[in-house]
């Protein structure tokens, strides 16, 4: 006589993973959202910063004749900010923080108000020059960030 077979593992029972010692608990994924949030925040002021100084820039004139001066700290500011915005943030859309705002404020100083001034003529080279230069930086900075391999992982 036989008895009946009962299903059997042959791998014996595991516990649940306890959680890594180094894994952080609410008040410390709180305390990393706010910094996050707080590294948008002057990404986008610092855009708006940097924006209003490339725009005092672009009339700098010498003896005259218009100087160019704003187009490489337009430059060296954009691919500073995006870095920035992406190391602050962590995430891959980080860029546009910086970036919208700075449009935003180029668009603005190349209208005409109803008094008539405007920040951005169509005859200062340096200007347009510029506003080029900063949204292909702008751009390359994004795709840069489209192309990066995923960060890898450290779990504890």
């Amino acid at each position: 006589m036989t008895l009946p077979a009962a299903p059997m593992s042959v791998v014996p029972p595991q516990a649940p993973a306890p959680s890594p010692p180094g894994r952080p608990g609410w008040p410390w994924r709180l305390l990393d959202l706010a910094l996050r949030v707080a590294g948008g925040v002057v990404a986008v002021v610092g855009a708006v910063a940097t924006g209003l100084l490339e725009l005092i820039l672009s009339t700098v004139r010498v003896s005259g004749t218009l100087v160019g001066v704003s187009v490489p700290v337009a430059v060296l500011a954009n691919v500073a900010l995006s870095w920035f915005a992406h190391a602050a943030v962590g995430r891959r859309w980080a860029v546009v923080l910086p970036a919208t705002p700075w449009f935003v404020l180029m668009g603005a100083a190349a209208i005409r108000t109803s008094e008539g001034d405007l920040l951005l003529a169509g005859d200062n080279w340096v200007g347009l020059a510029m506003i080029v230069a900063g949204a292909m930086t702008f751009a390359v900075m994004g795709f840069r960030q489209v192309l990066a391999p995923p960060p890898a992982r450290r779990d504890g």
